[in-house]
């Protein structure tokens, strides 16, 4: 089995939470199987977002809080600590591209995860889609994604475990 780690932005703040149920409905009807979930929200007006991981959602196989904390820090915080941890963050950015989300993938997030609106990070199992992103409200979601090969999820799994 391969898993595919996919983002998929909001145009609302609220959106990703609003979709985690659509999420929680397709893994109960075994459309998808979840790996780990993490939803990113960025109210207006606020400096940085809200993370949290979906912990209730998924299984035994769930990555640890370091694989999502370092991914936001790469994604959302790092950036706005400045040069001084310059190093820091390339060595980290290396460790990323090591297990197939490259500079392109981390670029396109932060352009578009923006105050206003909010994201849902799923690493999922056999899924198509276009049944996600039929199933959210609205049609509204904007999918950014990065597939990762079986190599790729084990250097994940070792990587931040």
């Amino acid at each position: 089995m391969s898993a595919t780690l996919t983002v998929w932005k909001f145009p609302t703040a609220e959106g990703a939470e609003q979709a985690r149920d659509t999420v929680e409905s397709l893994r109960r009807e075994g459309a998808l199987t979840l790996v780990d979930a993490a939803v990113v929200s960025w109210p207006e007006g606020e400096s940085k977002p809200r993370t949290k991981q979906l912990h209730g959602m998924v299984g035994a196989g769930a990555l640890t809080g370091t694989f999502w904390g370092l991914l936001f820090g790469i994604l959302f915080f790092m950036p706005l600590i400045g040069a001084a941890i310059g190093a820091a963050s390339g060595a980290l950015g290396g460790k990323f591209t090591d297990i197939g989300i490259d500079d392109g993938f981390i670029s396109d997030v932060r352009a578009k995860v923006v105050p206003g609106t909010s994201a849902l990070f799923l690493l999922t199992e056999d899924v198509v889609l276009d049944r996600i992103h039929d199933a959210f409200p609205g049609g509204r979601a904007e999918l950014v994604h990065t597939n990762l090969d079986d190599r790729q999820e084990q250097a994940l799994r070792t990587a931040f475990a």
